[in-house]
């Protein structure tokens, strides 16, 4: 019965999401404060309504419901809790489910915190949210209903994919759709704001935080994912440039370039074309990986279905919403002129080039990713755009991005003095220069691509941290350092997440540059050196896990007379899903990761095993959480929170 009661629940949801896209709508354009006033109670029952339902379908999971076809296809009685938890989104109806749910939180929370924003604009901006929330209603209603039942129920189900049986698996889905359709939100200002005829300083206030979120869930998700393909796949990459890693890392190019150029809008009131621009581009490719995972157009481990009929319904969707939007935008384009100029050394100018050199890599992952489909459609040619051609074709811009990054912060606003910015970088300049120098050193000259990867992260960190120093003006150590902690918190996040991205840059580069790799036949009793550790096969057993059979070996790693390390290396097998996984044994430090995977037995008695030292690996993370938490900071931000003093005088719209 409550699977029936959820089932109804969705249904009027999805009927409260069309009255609220029209009725607010009509009253903002009539100026009727009823009608406008309707889409707060509507945006909250939508929450209530859709958030019963995804309860519901939680329940049957935890309780192992086998008459609910979705919990038969993706539960089984002996996985544990955090697993029958997770496979409500570990398939595709229940991650769309999830993915509407998250679309109404973000509805709702657009009512409890835009107690600021002007009626007119917060009763279009829920109706064009609620448009979003219609659309995607009717794709789980009419193609991917989660509360089908089964005539007869079984007595087990057929488990979960092995591969997603992760902590790191159970918790990045939510973070990354969080960061996609809090996208959503960018886009309904966007075009409430188009409709409006009004897109100003207070229009760039307002939606900055609502882009900081998604971008900080986005950096999350992406994280967390790059962290489980390390760990779980047992090829010891990070990055491997697949079509959903693509999917989820455009969106978060284009959502940085529109954080940074909103500011601008805020600030100077002008880029208000090219922002609002980045707004839609953002969600567009939001959706685009929508499409990617869920159509099976594109091969990929991450992919949840292979439905030719679902891509079709996603892609009307996408057609409809970007060309839709891109139609009004242009017809609206006498309302973003702009108001403020500024030179060509300035910190705006540097901001466009900031946002010139995100959009353009985000184009090229694109195409990247994009290409083996066009190639096939209009060649008819099956080609695979692989690693070498992102990391050729992308990492010139993030190199030209972080050396412009600490010295267009310190140029100032309108007209900048590119002397009076540098002179306090020079310093810096030769600091790193000298650490890249030291590096090379230690690492016996093996490989320009690690100092390279030194010289940029110091760079970037001392520069994000030199930035924080100058702002805290002149006077003492003390006073200065007392100036600073009362700087607010934006500065602070800015700083940061800044910090975090040199840190990252350091760790891509280092792990990439300095790694150490072996693979061999091992028996037990065998000890080999890799680097300066010694490892030794002790013994290799079989365990029996709660739904899998695993093959556990027992590898000792010392350097010199140091501390001995214990790995565990598994190769597991899941019977009910009659497949296996590889569990690397990482012994985790901060300046290096030692990496082992257990293979096959060989037939001469011996084991296959694949060690890898990696240097600085966690420094990744690490960088990428740092700017997750710059994030966090700024959000806390009084400024950002509550749009202090954003309201202007509206501009005159387009006649």
């Amino acid at each position: 019965m409550l699977i029936e009661l959820a089932h109804f629940a969705l249904i009027l949801a999805f009927i409260v999401a069309i009255a609220q896209m029209i009725v607010p709508m009509i009253g903002a354009q009539k100026g009727w404060a009823g009608w406008m006033a309707f889409a707060d109670p509507a945006a909250n029952s939508q929450l209530i309504l859709t958030g019963f339902s995804f309860a519901v379908l939680m329940h049957a999971f935890i309780v192992s419901d086998f008459s609910v076809a979705l919990v038969y296809g993706n539960s089984h009685t002996d996985k544990p809790l955090l697993y029958k938890i997770s496979g409500v989104w570990g398939n595709h109806e229940g991650s769309m489910l999830l993915w509407v749910l998250i679309l109404a939180l973000f509805g709702a929370s657009a009512v409890w915190f835009g107690g600021n924003l002007p009626v007119t604009l917060k009763a279009r901006v829920l109706a064009v949210q609620a448009s979003v929330s219609v659309a995607f209603y009717a794709f789980i209603l009419f193609t991917s209903n989660p509360f089908t039942r089964l005539a007869q129920a079984p007595l087990n189900g057929r488990d979960l994919n092995p591969l997603l049986q992760d902590p790191g698996l159970a918790f990045h889905p939510p973070f990354l759709y969080l960061g996609y359709v809090g996208l959503s939100m960018t886009f309904s200002f966007a075009v409430a704001a188009l409709i409006e005829g009004r897109v100003d300083a207070a229009w760039g206030r307002w939606v900055r935080p609502w882009t900081l979120a998604a971008w900080v869930f986005l950096t999350v998700g992406i994280a967390l994912g790059s962290w489980w393909a390390y760990y779980e796949l047992g090829w010891g990459g990070f990055w491997f440039w697949d079509p959903v890693e693509n999917a989820s890392f455009m969106p978060w190019l284009i959502s940085a370039a529109l954080l940074h150029s909103a500011i601008v809008v805020e600030k100077r009131e002008t880029l208000k074309s090219w922002t609002i621009l980045l707004a839609i581009l953002a969600f567009g490719f939001s959706l685009l990986g929508t499409f990617i995972v869920r159509s099976g157009v594109l091969t990929s481990v991450h992919a949840f279905a292979n439905d030719p009929e679902r891509g079709v319904f996603i892609l009307l969707i996408l057609g409809v919403f970007l060309g839709g939007s891109l139609t009004l935008y242009a017809a609206r384009a006498g309302v973003m002129q702009a108001q403020g100029a500024f030179g060509t050394v300035s910190r705006e100018s540097a901001l466009v080039l900031n946002n010139i050199l995100l959009a353009v890599s985000a184009f090229v992952v694109f195409i990247g990713t994009i290409w083996p489909l066009v190639a096939e459609l209009a060649f008819g040619r099956t080609l695979s755009v692989g690693p070498p051609f992102f990391d050729a074709a992308f990492t010139p811009f993030m190199v030209l991005l972080a050396i412009v990054l600490p010295l267009g912060s310190l140029l100032a606003w309108k007209r900048g003095n590119l002397n009076r910015a540098r002179l306090p970088l020079a310093g810096l300049a030769i600091f790193a220069m000298a650490m890249a120098g030291l590096f090379y050193a230690i690492y016996a000259g093996r490989s320009l691509l690690g100092p390279a990867g030194v010289l940029l992260g110091v760079w970037v960190v001392g520069g994000a941290t030199l930035d924080l120093w100058l702002r805290s003006g002149r006077g003492n150590i003390v006073e200065r350092l007392g100036r600073i902690l009362r700087l607010p918190r934006g500065d602070w996040g800015k700083t940061v997440a800044h910090a975090g991205m040199g840190v990252t840059i350091f760790g891509v580069a280092a792990m990439t540059a300095w790694q150490q790799e072996d693979i061999r036949v091992v028996q037990i009793g065998d000890t080999f050196e890799v680097g300066a550790y010694s490892f030794t096969l002790d013994d290799v057993e079989q365990v029996a896990g709660p739904n899998y059979a695993s093959t556990m070996a027992t590898v000792t790693s010392q350097r010199g007379d140091g501390r001995p390390f214990v790995l565990t290396p598994e190769k597991r097998f899941y019977q009910v899903a009659q497949m296996a996984t590889t569990e690397a044994a990482i012994t985790n430090g901060i300046l290096r990761d030692l990496y082992v995977v257990i293979g096959d037995p060989q037939t001469n008695g011996g084991y296959a095993m694949r060690v890898y030292i990696k240097p600085f690996a966690n420094w990744i993370w690490g960088g990428a959480m740092l700017m997750a938490i710059g994030g966090v900071i700024s959000l806390t931000d009084r400024r950002l929170r509550f749009a202090v003093g954003a309201k202007r005088a509206a501009q005159v719209p387009a006649e």
